[in-house]
């Protein structure tokens, strides 16, 4: 059995799903299962004290402000997203805006009215939220004028994906809506059978081409149609395994990331693998356990793992070729590739620079608004961070 109980306990959205753990194991098998689970020693689960380095890169803010209530300490994946040159991002009292990028300045915001859990997904003039009672919400993304309401059958727990003719929207019941991006009706379900014990959370669904790829609960990661929702192809990066429900517990809650004809995806207690986006032909594959996701970079793909040890690989090989420790434990995002570093953000609100070459600190600063659990966003020359807070910072190019 894998170590579950290290699986980053500092992290604010994994402090869910041990929770849901421990209360199914509780169902499952009695008390006596939980013997060990916790692990004997308190600082096997502590986040790994940061270690000082001299700082290669300096690191300049360009402004920071309270852009949305924040997640309410509901440890939800509420995140900042970038598209069509505006930031937008929502908090869980119902607050949507959008932000000039390079100012920070609020060109608008709108209170939706729903305790949102997802989101928002931008493109082809529309902002989508989703709530916790399953309401989707699609604003305009010129004046954030409500552009139309759904109602699905359970709560949104990721970002949807906007398209030109479809917004797909995964809920936590294992289905994939097709919505029409024009008025909100349903134009096709996928769905899925969700197993006895999962992680809390959904991977957000990517639109590529004709096809809209989308990881499930049950460790599948599955192309389905955009015309129509029928299944092209899926593969099951993670393949459960073990006698007991934690054991066999396999999850894709880290977001598929498609870029030039390849969907690379990473699954907790499975893999790491690349796809050919048409096919669905297996390029590589490697074990490796990871709900926080992939980032992608000119010749490397980087992945933060379960213990938060973040890793680079070579794209079309799968090679791996360094992997940063320090970082046990802490909360990590997904990283990203900025101005020839790698960069990851953390459950203390500490903001890591990486060398893109060997992976050593290069540079470590801090945003307000404590714990960050978003991915960072990049564009053009900065970066931005969204703490859980709801503060929002940019940060230049080293």
């Amino acid at each position: 059995m894998r170590d579950t109980h290290n699986v980053q306990p500092a992290s604010q959205r994994m402090v869910f799903a041990l929770a849901a753990i421990l209360t199914a194991t509780i169902a499952l098998s009695g008390c006596g299962a939980l013997t060990g689970f916790l692990g004997d020693e308190e600082d096997e689960l502590a986040p790994a004290e940061l270690e000082s380095f001299e700082p290669a890169a300096s690191i300049r803010t360009l402004w920071s402000r309270r852009v949305a209530s924040g997640e309410g300490n509901q440890q939800l994946d509420l995140r900042a997203v970038l598209a069509g040159g505006r930031l937008f991002a929502a908090g869980h009292d119902g607050d949507v805006g959008a932000y000039d990028p390079s100012t920070g300045e609020r060109l608008w915001e709108t209170d939706t009215g729903q305790p949102l859990s997802g989101g928002p997904g931008a493109g082809n003039g529309l902002v989508v939220v989703g709530d916790s009672a399953g309401g989707v919400v699609a604003l305009s993304s010129t004046d954030g004028a409500v552009a139309w309401r759904a109602r699905l059958t359970s709560e949104v727990l990721s970002a949807p994906a906007v398209g030109e003719r479809i917004v797909a929207v995964r809920t936590v019941d294992g289905k994939l809506w097709g919505l029409d991006a024009a008025s909100g009706a349903q134009v096709w379900v996928y769905d899925r059978t969700v197993p006895a014990l999962s992680l809390r959370g959904t991977s957000a669904p990517v639109i590529a081409d004709e096809a809209v790829v989308a990881g499930f609960d049950s460790g599948h990661l599955a192309a389905i149609s955009l015309d129509d929702g029928q299944l092209l192809w899926e593969f099951q990066v993670a393949v459960p395994t073990g006698q007991t429900e934690l054991e066999r517990l396999a999850d894709m809650d880290a977001d598929p990331v498609v870029s030039d004809g390849t969907v690379y995806a990473a699954a907790f207690q499975g893999r790491i693998a690349a796809f050919e986006l048409r096919t669905g032909r297996p390029r590589w594959q490697r074990d490796l356990s990871s709900y926080a996701g992939i980032g992608i970079g000119q010749r490397l793909i980087y992945v933060t793992d379960e213990e938060s040890h973040v890793w680079a690989f070579d794209r079309g090989t799968g090679a791996s070729l360094w992997r940063q420790d320090g970082l046990a434990r802490r909360g990590v995002t997904r990283p990203v590739e900025f101005g020839g570093h790698v960069v990851v953000a953390d459950s203390e609100g500490y903001i890591h620079w990486l060398d893109i070459d060997d992976g050593r600190f290069a540079a470590r600063t801090r945003a307000g608004g404590g714990a960050v659990t978003a991915p960072p966003v990049t564009g053009g020359n900065a970066l931005y961070i969204l703490g859980g807070s709801g503060t929002l910072t940019s940060f230049a190019r080293p």
